[in-house]
């Protein structure tokens, strides 16, 4: 399998390749990739001058990144006070119904990967779902399906 060595070397060369920008590269990765994958940290770690150890450290540390593949879509749902109050856990186990996969999962060909989040500064709205980084207010079990539908392409 060829790997897109040229679009992380862009990221390492667009910061400098300063180890001080370790966070700003994996992020530039991951835009280009839409997750980090191994052969990218080990790119990263030998552009840079660090041990592998390292920047797999930061990469996993921060939950912005992803070691594992994820949707064209990112789901997120908002289970933060407000929004779990007002059946934001009803609207998550929805969308898993919906989508067809748990929490944390990703669609089959990489359609859509669903995850819950702690808040999303929006509590006066929820509960909160946001797709990508447009964000769906005042959701119900029902509207989180009618979503889905509409993403995949099949209603309004």
């Amino acid at each position: 399998m060829e790997h897109d060595l040229a679009a992380v070397d862009t990221a390492v060369d667009r910061l400098a390749a300063d180890p001080a920008q370790i966070i700003g590269i994996l992020q530039d990765v991951q835009r280009e990739l839409n997750y980090l994958p191994r052969w990218a940290l080990e790119r990263v770690a030998e552009r840079l001058g660090l041990p592998l150890i390292h920047v797999y450290r930061v990469a996993s540390f921060y939950r912005a990144f992803s070691l594992d593949p994820r949707g064209e879509h990112m789901i997120s749902v908002c289970l933060g006070t407000a929004c779990h109050v007002r059946e934001g856990p009803l609207v998550l186990s929805a969308l898993e119904r919906a989508l067809g996969v748990p929490v944390g999962g990703t669609t089959p060909g990489l359609g859509f990967t669903l995850e819950r989040v702690g808040c999303l500064g929006a509590c006066a709205l929820g509960p909160v779902v946001q797709v990508d980084e447009e964000v769906h207010d005042h959701m119900d079990a029902l509207k989180a399906e009618r979503l889905v539908k509409r993403m995949k392409g099949g209603g309004r």
